[in-house]
């Protein structure tokens, strides 16, 4: 069993038991998150594709850590005009454990 979920403006397959990087959510670490931007899920009894969304459908999570990925360097330069800047990101996320996809 497994479902396409939108979270943070990407989209992610997740199966129970997985553990998946999202964009930050305002959550405490520990506690229940509930997705219910299903795009498609798969079962035992076969795929559904929701049109855009499929109702009824809930992948339940449980919030771990927050955390920040890895540093990129954004470097800008024109030449010969004097012109150089350096800047630095390191985008937040937070890590949820899937428990259960709640269909019906």
């Amino acid at each position: 069993m497994y479902a396409v979920v939108r979270t943070g403006g990407k989209q992610l397959r997740v199966s129970p038991g997985d553990v998946v990087n999202v964009e930050k959510l305002s959550v405490e670490p520990g506690a229940t998150v509930e997705l219910t931007d299903v795009l498609m899920v798969s079962t035992d009894q076969g795929t559904t594709v929701g049109t855009p969304t499929v109702q009824g459908v809930a992948v339940v999570c449980t919030a771990v850590r927050d955390g920040k990925g890895k540093k990129i360097t954004i470097y800008k330069y024109k030449r010969r005009k004097g012109f150089s800047k350096k800047q630095g990101h390191r985008q937040p996320f937070t890590t949820l454990s899937v428990t259960e996809i709640r269909v019906g």
